[in-house]
């Protein structure tokens, strides 16, 4: 068995009248995630990884931000289409580890829910799953209420 690490991480501008989509499900906040997608940044931090690992370039490049195909997509379908792109090429998911970077709404009274939908949408134990959040202590974009960002490591096993 062979296995393979990866490194994912995306970020988002926040504003107002904007829906928050992280890790699959709908958050209630005063601003959400801008993107050409839903702007799911955990799971596009998560997709890149899984793609990373895997040396089958990136999100952008399988999902560009140009085709109006994509255009305000769910972020679960575009994670659903890499897991079928990793299983093709004889891949499984070991585990995820991701951290959240977010000032507010709180992101851990959610978590079990965000792992149940990431699982459901990967067809992977939740046990699987560590998603963590952290504040960046109102510094920098992320602490300023402008921006969310998220990381992501995987192993994938080739079977």
């Amino acid at each position: 068995m062979k296995i393979r690490t990866g490194f994912g991480y995306d970020v988002h501008r926040l504003a107002a009248g904007r829906e928050l989509w992280l890790g699959g499900i709908r958050l209630a906040a005063d601003k959400g995630a801008v993107g050409h997608s839903d702007a799911d940044v955990l799971i596009h931090a998560i997709c890149d990884a899984l793609l990373g690992a895997a040396n089958l370039r990136d999100i952008g490049y399988h999902f560009a931000d140009t085709d109006p195909a994509f255009k305000g997509i769910d972020s679960k379908i575009l994670l659903r289409k890499v897991v079928a792109l990793l299983q093709e090429h004889g891949y499984t998911i070991g585990n995820i580890d991701s951290t959240v970077v977010l000032e507010a709404p709180k992101v851990n009274p959610h978590i079990a829910k965000m792992q149940e939908a990431l699982a459901a949408t990967m067809g992977i134990a939740v046990a699987d799953i560590s998603i963590k959040a952290t504040t960046s202590e109102m510094m920098g974009f992320a602490g300023r209420g402008e921006g969310i960002a998220a990381y992501a490591s995987v192993l994938l096993e080739k079977t």
